[in-house]
């Protein structure tokens, strides 16, 4: 296959080309705070116990009862999460190069002649 002296730098840039890729897309947008949760009410206050009676003479009333614990306030709830930022894009993957052509063929050895007479030596 021959190869023109022109080709040669257009198959160098092809490859070239190949090697190039796109860079990273950029990354997402950061979720918004979940709101803060309200705060609870305050418990009402408890009753205040009752007066004791008065004893009669000299004796000592017997004491109030005590007022009942008021209840305690709702607990607030919590915040909704921000939503997570979309991931970016991946860049593109470079082509792969050519490959290269195989190289020509080599020629024979010419092929020699064979004498007509065998001579053996013997070894010494």
């Amino acid at each position: 296959m021959k190869i023109t002296k022109l080709s040669i730098p257009l198959l160098f840039t092809v490859v070239l080309a190949g090697c190039i890729t796109a860079p990273a897309g950029p990354a997402g947008p950061q979720g918004a705070t979940g709101d803060t949760g309200a705060t609870g009410n305050q418990g009402n206050t408890g009753n205040t116990g009752n007066t004791g009676n008065t004893g009669r003479a000299g004796s000592t009333g017997a004491t109030g009862d005590t007022g009942a614990t008021g209840y305690t306030g709702a607990t607030g709830d919590a915040g909704a999460t921000g939503n997570t930022g979309a991931t970016g894009n991946t860049g593109a993957t470079g082509n792969t190069g050519n490959t290269g052509n195989t190289g020509a063929k080599g020629n024979t050895g010419a092929k020699g002649s064979s004498p007509s007479t065998i001579v053996v030596v013997p070894a010494q």
